[in-house]
């Protein structure tokens, strides 16, 4: 057939044409074997319905040419194959950035292709195309994207009025998780890649979009039909039959929905959603305020005398900084040095540097970013207080901190008790950590008041002298290679799953990043990304796990199959220094460990509704339980034997070493307990009681609340300069709005978690991997498709308790 058709054609085209034709169709098929013969058969994918090789290299190859969808010649060669061959728009690519990337087609579709069908953004597969994606995909995509969704919102609307909200309940939720799906992926990888890889045409393509996804947003958690639906089925004889899951996803819609603005009519509804837009712009404002101040200081040392105590370590980290600056013969020994306001550059000054001045200056400079002229959070702070205030009075809430705790386990009033309750706790504990370090400080020669600038300095000199070590003659033994086995290794013990490279899977966004295969059952559960490194120029800072998947029966490409859950890792631990590799202080291999538990319960669900699958639909304040319970294994034996080697001779570490790393354990946990409660109780009087009108007045700013709530939950005051908030991401711009006690709170959880390993023996390998198989299947695979107390009792056989807590820090009186 294809034959006589070319005959046909070639007959009623004079030579020219004939030529252009049979050359289009000779580079057709070179390029397309090229293409198919080169990638491996067990990467590659094609639609079922267009199995083999002549689909896939038809489609690959057409590609490039879909430019010239307007020429004749094109148009022949369009008509020479069957028309389920040629997908041009549909063309979807997947594969490693160092190979080659096989062809996805999906269903038949015109062959003329627009520039929005070839956005990596929009013809989103399993693994975003991180390569491919840039700022001027951003608008396109979302466009399009909240187009075609409230296209369907408006079918589902109008078929729900017309059955009077009548809908069986699976078939609905399946349709109210596909209405919002590829918007919140595709809007998902453009957060994370600024959360990475930020830069100025990012920043505004989000400022474009960003109103349009907010919107779309709230015409879904506002729209009367949807709310209608789920309130019948809530009242229905349905109901009853349904699973847990679904029942908790109708009872949680319906709140939201409330805490929304749902029922909110004219003007209000307007003004709430005006409000939300610009609650939106000012946190992303206040996130780049915070990104741009830190990026802008630096200093640049020449001196040996400057640098005097800093190690090696730092000073590798910050001969490196200074190369990548323009100081091309800078070296660790000889210097120039230059030192940031990037966690791991100003930790080390803190911690290490003889020269005052230098630790005054950086500490000086840490804590006033973002509050100075041209990037100063204060009225951005004052602002979002405002607006959350009246959006507050519109929901018919007494204040913020009423909003937000109506979506999670504690009230306001119990979030404030067990915060005042373990204040009381530690606050002696503190007052002498304050007083030993004090006489401390002084034998060793230092006179007058400790400031915050000698208190870390002080602090570390002190843990050497009790214990015996410091930070630096760890690291050698946490290279981040040998750290990532053993943590490997012990979810292979806890969880019965393995974690195995899957490089080649899927393009990246820096070439230090990882992709990782979660096989359980000997198949593949799940995948996450591992951005280890500090990148202080474009990479904001912190540690966060975030979604890039999430395990879904109703979104998978297969028939009776789930979607895998995916997602991003993200650390700023010290990077690689030469040919060295990253090696880790202790704190910050808690942080991986940290992040890893988010990850293991947005992986290991086994929750098929998507809507509540993994971290999905878990309360705030116990989300952070599966991450604080990792961190519990950094100080078991059995896990520390197989991640703590030296990188280069191979040796465990010490016997000795390890015991005065746990005996280090709970120094100075006191103050470390005061400083979280300091942060979590000025949220929460942000939030409630805090008047923002008045925030200009002298004694009324929130700096001067943050200096009052210091006085009961601190034993030192803080500096009259000290502009913490003006950088307290995690309440402006991060979701933990009245709610960072949520770290308090689920870290009750989480001890009393590892309380069950510690009762029935850490040493008892058979009840240890029965007991982390009992965790994996409640707390991990749960989600949050079972109220976390619910799940948590299932797990623990009763309601928490705070011992396991205090006996953990050290804060039980002897």
């Amino acid at each position: 057939r294809l034959v006589k058709r070319l005959r046909r054609m070639a007959n009623t085209m004079n030579r020219n044409r004939q030529l252009l034709l049979f050359l289009c169709i000779f580079g057709v098929v070179a390029l397309g074997l090229g293409h198919t013969c080169s990638a491996s058969e067990g990467n590659r994918s094609v639609d079922s319905k267009t199995k083999g090789m002549l689909p896939a290299f038809i489609n690959f190859a057409l590609r490039p040419l879909s430019h010239l969808s307007g020429c004749s010649a094109f148009r022949s060669a369009a008509k020479i194959f069957p028309k389920k061959f040629i997908q041009v728009p549909s063309v979807r690519l997947r594969g490693g950035r160092d190979q080659p990337f096989t062809v996805q087609a999906s269903a038949a579709a015109p062959v003329a292709e627009t520039s929005t069908k070839m956005n990596p953004l929009i013809s989103l597969e399993m693994f975003p195309r991180y390569d491919l994606v840039s700022a001027e995909h951003v608008l396109p995509a979302m466009q399009e994207l909240i187009k075609d969704a409230e296209g369907s919102l408006a079918k589902l609307e109008a078929r729900l009025k017309e059955s009077g909200y009548q809908i069986k309940c699976s078939e609905f939720l399946g349709e109210v998780e596909k209405l919002s799906d590829h918007v919140e992926r595709s809007w998902g990888v453009v957060q994370h890649l600024k959360g990475v890889r930020d830069n100025d045409a990012l920043r505004k393509a989000v400022e474009e979009a960003q109103p349009a996804v907010v919107q779309m947003n709230l015409k879904l958690m506002q729209n009367e039909a949807l709310f209608n639906t789920f309130k019948a089925i809530k009242e229905s004889k349905e109901f009853q039959t349904l699973s847990p899951a679904q029942k908790r996803i109708v009872e949680t819609s319906i709140r939201d929905a409330e805490l929304s603005g749902v029922a909110l009519k004219g003007e209000e509804k307007k003004r709430y959603n005006d409000l939300q837009q610009e609650l939106a712009t000012l946190s992303t404002k206040f996130s780049n305020n915070v990104l741009d101040s830190t990026k802008a200081f630096s200093v640049r040392l020449e001196k040996k005398e400057e640098v005097a105590g800093l190690p090696a370590s730092s000073l590798a980290l910050a001969a490196q900084t200074a190369k990548s600056k323009g100081d091309k013969d800078a070296t660790p020994e000889e210097g120039p040095w230059v030192f940031t306001l990037d966690m791991p550059s100003y930790l080390a000054v803190q911690q290490h540097a003889k020269d005052r001045s230098l630790r005054e200056k950086m500490y000086e400079q840490y804590i006033t970013r973002a509050s100075k002229e041209g990037l100063d959070n204060t009225p951005i702070i004052n602002k979002i207080l405002a607006l959350r205030q009246e959006t507050a009075k519109l929901l018919g809430k007494r204040h913020h901190a009423d909003v937000s705790t109506a979506s999670k386990m504690a009230t306001y009033e119990s979030a404030m008790k067990l915060l005042k309750d373990l204040r009381e706790s530690s606050y002696s504990f503190a007052k002498k950590e304050l007083e030993d370090l004090q006489a401390f400080a002084k034998s060793q020669g230092f006179e007058g008041e400790l400031k915050p600038w000698d208190t870390t300095y002080y602090a570390e000199r002190q843990r050497e002298a009790l214990y015996s070590f410091n930070e630096e003659e760890v690291r050698p033994y946490f290279s981040l290679p040998r750290v990532l086995d053993g943590l490997f290794q012990l979810a292979k013990r806890l969880f019965d799953v393995e974690v195995v490279p899957a490089e080649g899977k899927s393009a990246v966004w820096n070439k230090d990043v990882q992709l990782w295969q979660i096989n359980r059952d000997g198949k593949v559960a799940a995948y996450f990304y591992l951005d280890p490194y500090s990148r202080p120029e474009e990479k904001r800072g912190g540690a966060w796990m975030d979604v890039c998947a999430g395990r879904s029966r109703v979104m998978s490409a297969e028939k009776d199959g789930v979607r895998l859950p995916i997602a991003h890792m993200v650390c700023n631990q010290s990077p690689p220094v030469g040919d060295k590799p990253s090696l880790m202080t202790f704190r910050e291999v808690e942080t991986l460990f940290h992040e890893f538990g988010h990850a293991l319960q947005h992986m290991l669900t086994s929750e098929d509704e998507g809507l509540v699958a993994g971290i999905r639909g878990v309360e705030w304040d116990a989300v952070e339980t599966p991450s604080q319970f990792m961190e519990n294994w950094c100080y078991d034996k059995a896990t520390i034997d197989k991640l703590a080697v030296h990188y280069e001779t191979g040796e465990k570490m010490p016997e000795e070493l390890w015991q005065k790393i746990k005996a280090a354990k709970n120094f100075r946990s006191g103050s470390m307990m005061l400083r979280q409660l300091q942060f979590a109780v000025t949220d929460l009087e942000l939030h409630s009681n805090f008047d923002p009108s008045v925030a200009e007045q002298p004694g009324k700013s929130v700096h001067d609340l943050y200096r009052e709530v210091a006085k009961t939950y601190q034993v030192t005051d803080p500096m009259p300069y000290d502009r913490f908030l003006c950088a307290f991401g995690h309440i402006f711009s991060g979701g933990y709005s009245a709610g960072y006690y949520s770290y308090k709170w689920a870290e009750v959880l989480s001890a009393d978690c590892f309380g069950a390993f510690e009762e029935v023996g850490l040493e008892n390998e058979a009840k240890v991997k029965e007991t982390g198989r009992r965790f994996r299947d409640t707390i991990l695979g749960l989600g949050g498709g079972r109220e976390p107390l619910e799940v948590f009792k299932m797990f623990r056989g009763r309601e928490p308790k705070p011992d396991a807590l205090l006996r953990h820090s050290g804060l039980v009186a002897a």
